[in-house]
């Protein structure tokens, strides 16, 4: 039986709405964590992938059922706000709208010229205050004894695109976030569209926006949609500026801007909680989810997973292996498990 929708707004149903009880999969492992020779953990999850046209080539877990794929949905999400009349002035202002920054000092700069560009300020974010997420530039706002700044979020590009596009088509900047506004109905609507599948859940995201459930099967879908569009549209020109611009997707040192400089024409978007996906011109796109939320077991498994659809091992060596240390030295690894398609 499908999971019921939430009905009521996303911030109605954090306060008073009801909670949904999903039946929890046993997904298979996929992900295993090796200690001098041991076995001492394990991540398990679903992950799918799929061909140039969406048809699943291999499915490990249960990939039907709904996940919030998080940030992996700013990517589709991202030809939502261009359809209602965001004119970014740049392929970067493009990236980093699709993006999840770490806070560098690009990276607000950025932010800032989008918002005043369109009459407005780091004021009118509706996502929370935050430290950078880069390691150095947060060290040293601590140091300096800076609060945490809206531009700093890691979502701040995503409210900025919002707003830009809510003044585009003439809509209202205030309530932006609520699911009831336009722009919202047009991002939902978009995301069900490119995902083939109607969105499950509507529910708060981290950063106060609201967040849509799809299978990984849909996910996969929608991602592979952008790499694979006419030069032109929406979802090509969304594709080429975050493989054209990872540093505005992601930042110095982030798994997602170092896979789009090693892998040509790699589109790669991750989500918390454990999500991750990634989509080739002409091959096809993974998505996956580790039950557990984990973050240091997303890498190998997408790497196992665009290893099926050909990417040649060598060039996803730095990702498909993460070191366990012990003492000064490496004990042992973060790997694939045997369950993930080889």
């Amino acid at each position: 039986m499908p999971p019921a929708r939430l009905a009521s707004s996303p911030r109605g149903s954090l306060h008073g709405g009801r909670f949904q009880h999903l039946p929890w999969p046993e997904n298979p492992v996929l992900v295993e964590v090796w200690r001098s020779g041991f076995l001492e953990s394990v991540h398990r999850g679903a992950l799918v992938v799929v061909g140039p046209d969406g048809a699943v080539l291999s499915a490990v877990g249960d990939v039907e059922r709904p996940v919030l794929p998080r940030s992996a949905n700013k990517p589709v999400q991202a030809t939502a706000l261009l359809a209602a009349g965001w004119a970014p002035r740049s392929a970067e202002e493009l990236a980093i709208g699709a993006g999840s920054h770490s806070g560098e000092d690009g990276h607000r700069e950025l932010v800032a010229g989008m918002l005043a560009a369109v009459g407005l300020s780091p004021d009118d974010l509706g996502c929370p205050p935050a430290l950078p997420a880069h390691e150095a530039t947060r060290a040293a706002w601590l140091a300096g004894g800076r609060a945490p700044e809206r531009l700093a979020m890691n979502c701040s590009g995503k409210h900025a695109a919002m707003l830009s596009a809510c003044v585009a088509a003439g809509w209202p900047t205030e309530g932006y976030l609520e699911r009831e506004h336009p722009l919202q109905q047009a991002v939902e609507a978009r995301l069900g569209e490119a995902a083939g599948t109607p969105v499950a859940a509507v529910v708060v995201d981290g950063c106060g926006a609201p967040q849509h459930g799809l299978p990984l099967t849909g996910l996969a879908r929608g991602v592979v949609s952008l790499v694979a569009a006419a030069a032109g549209t929406s979802g090509r020109a969304v594709a080429d500026a975050m493989r054209a611009h990872p540093w505005y997707v992601a930042g110095t040192g982030r798994e997602d801007t170092d896979l789009m400089r090693a892998v040509d024409g790699l589109l790669v978007k991750g989500g918390a909680d454990g999500v991750h996906v990634a989509a080739l011109p002409g091959r096809g796109a993974v998505a996956l989810k580790l039950d557990d939320g984990s973050e240091r077991g997303r890498t190998p498994a997408l790497c196992a997973g665009l290893r099926y659809l050909g990417v040649p091992a060598e060039r996803l060596a730095p990702w498909s292996l993460t070191p366990v240390t012990g003492g000064d030295g490496v004990v042992g690894e973060v790997r694939a498990a045997a369950a993930l398609p080889a």
